[in-house]
């Protein structure tokens, strides 16, 4: 998963991700360009997941 595919749809991917982890804020989901690995951190801190991880939930929806 690359920068552009991830702001590429990012919008309906953070809605699926808000209904599959109701505890994900509209702040843990903020992806700014250049603050990828920082998202991805704030994730990887609240949902308790590895960064490989991370990529296979976001790549499956």
């Amino acid at each position: 998963m690359n920068t552009t595919e991830l702001s590429g749809n990012w919008n309906e991917q953070k809605g699926k991700l808000k209904q599959k982890y109701a505890t994900l804020t509209d702040n843990d989901l903020l992806f700014a360009e250049g603050k990828k690995e920082e998202m991805l951190g704030r994730l990887q801190t609240k949902l308790g997941k590895t960064k490989e991880e991370l990529h296979k939930i976001i790549s499956s929806l």
